[in-house]
């Protein structure tokens, strides 16, 4: 009956540092960018949404149950062109006034080698699918000594998928169907 007490006790104690391995991902705006890249029969189209939201939690020394969400503003496109961004945001392409969210839900996360995978639904113009985001991770001291995490994944996505442009003229004359999505998430755990 004495040995009861010891054994939740140490329970307990053990089980503490596990519970204390889950914290939250705090983003570094300035290094993070959200980017694509379209492609014409002529040129590329580079671009990136200025405006989103990211919650992550986790482990990241094992992120198996991590907890991911990422909410971008459609209507913060931005290709360095003004002209261009007002007709991706209208209803030719990402409808932003109808559709004003981008959102992705991971649903599990796994190591795989060097990489840490993110399966979940990302839903965008109002049609959901579910996708793989395959990061390589790093993590390291930044240049002001904070120890900092990065997160690349590059992926292609068909446009069509999702209704982007299906019925824009000259989307369908010269846009490519597969856009290139260049996610990169730097930041710390605290």
């Amino acid at each position: 009956m004495s040995t009861r007490p010891w054994i939740l006790a140490l329970t307990f104690a053990l089980t503490l540092p596990l519970a204390a391995q889950v914290r939250s991902f705090k983003p570094d705006t300035t290094h993070s960018v959200i980017g694509f890249r379209a492609s014409t029969v002529l040129f590329d189209v580079p671009g990136r949404f200025d405006r989103y939201h990211a919650e992550i939690s986790g482990d990241p020394a094992a992120p198996a149950g991590a907890k991911v969400r990422l909410e971008i503003d459609t209507a913060s496109i931005d290709t360095a062109n003004a002209k261009r961004d007002t007709h991706l945001k209208s209803a030719d392409f990402f409808d932003a006034a109808q559709y004003p969210k981008i959102v992705f839900t991971g649903t599990s996360v796994r190591r795989q080698g060097d990489q840490v995978v993110v399966k979940g639904t990302l839903a965008m113009h109002g049609v959901s699918r579910e996708i793989e985001l395959p990061f390589r991770a790093a993590e390291g001291m930044n240049g002001a000594g904070t120890h900092t995490w990065s997160y690349r994944a590059t992926v292609p996505l068909d446009r069509l998928d999702y209704g982007i442009g299906s019925k824009d003229i000259a989307a369908k004359i010269s846009l490519g169907r597969n856009v290139e999505l260049d996610l990169l998430l730097v930041g710390f755990f605290d």
